[in-house]
Formats: structure tokens, sequence, C-alpha cells
């Protein structure tokens, strides 16, 4: 169950913020700095919004001390306005409480483990020796393979298939479609012919890891595929096999990583960004939209690749130059080599 509604002074105590103006200023939701009405608190994070602080209508508003100065409503004081709203927003967020149990129309394999306090809903399937651990929730239509173990807490919401040899910690949260444990893409030539090479590895993911819609994860060739505790990706994104992703990285959407690659800590990897096979980035890589990584990166910072977006003449006749590019530069070195050789046969002559 979520409160009805919180007062700033409440708020301020629970998770230790300045308050400013009328601490009884009660809340009963979330919104936007332009959208809250007089009974939801909104937060001003990014400077390019402080233009619509003046005219919010929000009961409390969560800002920086140096946003607070001319403000004249409730607000309460942080030193990281968003992660603290994103922390008050849970407050308000409805939970569906699970109630422990299986289903009737679930199919559990009689060598598999359930515990007790776990929920299997409508139509689910749990193969031979997998476990299921406490205050697990396993939604309608999920189906989990052979040798699989879901650690406590965890839940996968809907139609998420974990096909063999996948292991949850606690708390990891799978969202619908998902597909965990399938087969690697690992293939070799004989004779004009392509022969597949079995996968025997797993997958194994850490604590508090939450997995988008429709994302991928193949189990490993001979070792398993990793996801180190509390790696954050979004949908739709594609972990090849024998992938390892370090703690506290996060992928956005359509994202893909190919195999053997590894990912370290605290990296950021933006939307249709693509990673290929065995290479290695560093702790603290943040890597931006659509980018190809193609070489291993040793050291922390920004990366990019790619050109930014332009009319499309502009870009065609750009794109016709790129392959002039290597006779230019060609071209160019040889300009410079005869320039050092000018100069110094000049110097020679005055000597």
């Amino acid at each position: 169950m979520h409160p009805t509604s919180l007062d700033a002074s409440t708020l301020a105590e629970r998770f230790a913020l300045g308050l400013r103006g009328n601490g009884s200023t009660r809340v009963s939701g979330v919104g936007t700095l332009a959208g809250a009405g007089a009974e939801q608190l909104a937060f001003l994070a990014n400077p390019k919004y402080r233009s619509q602080l003046a005219a919010t209508r929000a009961g409390i508003v969560v800002m920086r001390e140096e946003d607070a100065a001319e403000f004249t409503g409730t607000a309460l004081i942080a030193k990281d306005p968003y992660a603290t709203f994103a922390k008050i927003s849970a407050l308000f967020e409805p939970r569906i409480v699970h109630a422990p149990g299986i289903h009737p129309s679930a199919t559990i394999d009689p060598d598999a483990s359930v515990d007790a306090s776990a929920h299997i809903g409508p139509h689910v399937a749990i193969g031979a020796r997998s476990r299921i651990g406490a205050d697990a929730v396993i939604g309608p239509g999920c189906v989990i393979g052979n040798d699989c173990e879901i650690g406590a807490g965890s839940e996968l919401i809907a139609r998420v298939t974990l096909v063999t040899r996948v292991r949850l910690g606690q708390r990891v949260r799978v969202h619908p479609g998902a597909v965990l444990g399938a087969d690697g893409f690992g293939l070799a030539m004989e004779g004009g012919r392509w022969l597949k090479v079995p996968q025997l590895g797993g997958v194994v993911v850490g604590d508090d890891c939450e997995i988008g819609a429709n994302t991928t994860i193949d189990r490993g060739a001979l070792e398993d595929t990793v996801l180190e505790e509390d790696v954050r990706l979004d949908n739709q994104i594609q972990i090849g096999h024998n992938v390892r992703i370090g703690a506290h990285t996060a992928m956005a959407g359509c994202s893909a990583v190919a195999g053997s690659a590894k990912i370290g800590r605290y990296c950021l990897i933006g939307g249709s960004a693509g990673v290929l096979g065995h290479l290695e980035l560093c702790d603290r890589v943040i890597i931006t939209a659509m980018t190809l990584v193609t070489h291993s990166i040793r050291e922390p910072g920004e990366y990019s690749s790619g050109t930014p977006l332009m009319d499309n003449r502009s870009w065609r006749k750009n794109a016709a130059r790129f392959k002039q590019l290597d006779r230019i530069a060609r071209r160019l070195g040889g300009k410079a080599d005869e320039a050092k050789g000018n100069h110094a046969a000049d110097k020679d002559q005055e000597e």
C-alpha cells in the first residue's frame, strides 16, 4: 500500500532534506514542473527548466540550494534533486501484492523446487532442477527451463523465458518478452557449411539488476555470460555469449554487445550503440548514442563515432568526399615530405 498523502516536514525528515516554506504542505503524487498541481511534488534538476519554476503550481518542489533563493513556494533542498525525486516517487507508486502460491494452470517439474512464499502465476512452466527463491514472483506465461535459479525477491513480470542454466540473484526484475539463456551465436565453417558450436555455459545475473522488455542475453559457449550487481538494461538490447558487464553499468535501448566483450563498471552505453566482440571497456566509460566501438577503451571518458545530423543534400556531398579522404591525406603527406626536403636543402646551402 502507498500513502494517501505526505507533508513536506515528513519528507524532509525521512530523506534528510532541507525545508523552505510551509512544512505542512501535503502532496499525494508527483508530476513535472510544468504539469504538476497543488497536491503534487515536482523537481528541478536541469538548469534549462529553471524558467518554469516561477509559474509552477506544484505543492512542493525538490531543488538545489542555489535554485531556492527566489522561490516563494515550499521547497525541499537536496544535493541531487533527481535522485531524491526518484526516492520520493517510489512512495506513491502503486504496487500489486502477489499472494504466495501456485496457480492451477502452472506446470512444474517434480524435480523443481519452489519456495512456499513465492508466487507462480497462470500458465507458467518450470523445468527440472530449477529453484524459485523466497518471495519471488513469476508472472503469467513465463517459461523457466532446466537448471535455472531465481533468487529471493526477484520478479519475472510476464512472458519471460529463461532457456537453461540461468541464475538470477536477489531482487532482479525482468520485463515482458525478455529471453535469457538462449543459444549464443557460435558457428564454425567446414567444407562450405556452418557447424553449430554447442553453447555449454549459462547466464549469471547479479543482485538488483533490471532487464528491459524484449531484451536477449545469450548463454556462454563454455563459461557464463555475466551481469554483475545493479546492471540496468533497457528494452530490446542484445547481449552476446560470454559477455561480461560490470556492476552499476546502464545500457539504453537497442544497444548491442557482441560475444566475449567485457564492459567495465559504472559505464553508460547510449541507445543503438554497438560494441564489437572480444573488446574491453574500462570502468566509467560513456558511449554516446549510435556509436560503434571498434577497439578496446583503456581510459575513462566519453566516446562517440558517426556523423552529426545535417540536411540530406549536405550529407550526400560529405559522404561522397569520405571516399577521397585517403587520397587527399596521401597527397598532403607527400607535399609535407617534399616541403621538409626543400627546407633541408635550403639549410644545407646556407651552411
